[in-house]
């Protein structure tokens, strides 16, 4: 059983004093994962609110493509793919708004894999994004 911690310059760095993942034997429990660019924090989409916290328009679609692919650089630095996914919470600070759009990029990369899923609806993030994932994955023995 093998338990260590992953970290990789290919995904946004954390916003806390954790690391982008951990493996406890053959799982793979991913830290947040939200829409930041690595290395810039850049939103594509931009942010959901101004240095102000004005309310400013926000594309969660181009959000959420950007979650995935923080995730694959995750699961890419510890020798897996996003089929080696089992588990996903997602979360969505306006489910009513972009429940559909979020869905739709879900299922571009998600269909054929079909991990369990559980999409929840909060008030904030800790950084100006619209959507964070939260992924188990597993290693095959």
């Amino acid at each position: 059983m093998s338990d260590s911690i992953i970290n990789t310059d290919n995904a946004p760095d954390p916003v806390g004093a954790y690391p982008h993942a951990r493996r406890v034997g053959n799982l793979l429990f991913l830290s947040g994962v939200g829409s930041r660019t690595p290395q810039t924090n850049e939103i594509p989409g931009g942010p959901i609110v101004d240095e102000n916290d004005k309310p400013l328009d926000y594309n969660v679609a181009a959000q959420t493509e950007q979650v995935v692919a923080n995730i694959k650089a995750v699961l890419a630095a510890s020798g897996l793919t996003l089929n080696d996914v089992v588990d996903v919470t997602a979360y969505l600070i306006d489910m009513k708004r972009d429940f559909s759009a979020y869905n739709e990029v879900y299922a571009k990369h998600f269909t054929g894999i079909q991990a369990a899923r559980t999409t929840l609806s909060i008030r904030n993030l800790p950084t100006p994004i619209a959507v964070e994932f939260k992924v188990i994955a597993a290693f095959s023995v």
